[in-house]
């Protein structure tokens, strides 16, 4: 079974980039980068839904804590907690 590749956001964002320009067709991106067409347009339709995030200035987004998942997480670790102690 072959596992699928995973691409750095880096790479994702230059190739997104690249197809932006238009100075080469999207075959050809394709071609020089290894990957599927497809995913050159989901990667470029993704930067250019996200681009406006860039420039909002003093809106910066706030964390929602959910209680219940923090009681969950806490019980958790301290299950994990009475496990270590019982294998030493």
């Amino acid at each position: 079974m072959s596992k699928r590749k995973q691409h750095h956001p880096d790479f994702k964002a230059r190739v997104a980039l690249e197809a932006l320009k238009g100075e080469a067709t999207i075959s050809e991106l394709a071609s020089r980068f290894g990957v599927h067409p497809t995913m050159i347009h989901q990667w470029k339709r993704a930067l250019l839904e996200g681009a406006s995030g860039v420039f909002e200035r003093g809106q910066s987004k706030s964390v929602q804590i959910d209680e219940g998942q923090i009681r969950d997480l806490h019980a958790k670790i301290g299950e994990l907690a009475v496990a270590n102690d019982f294998l030493e």
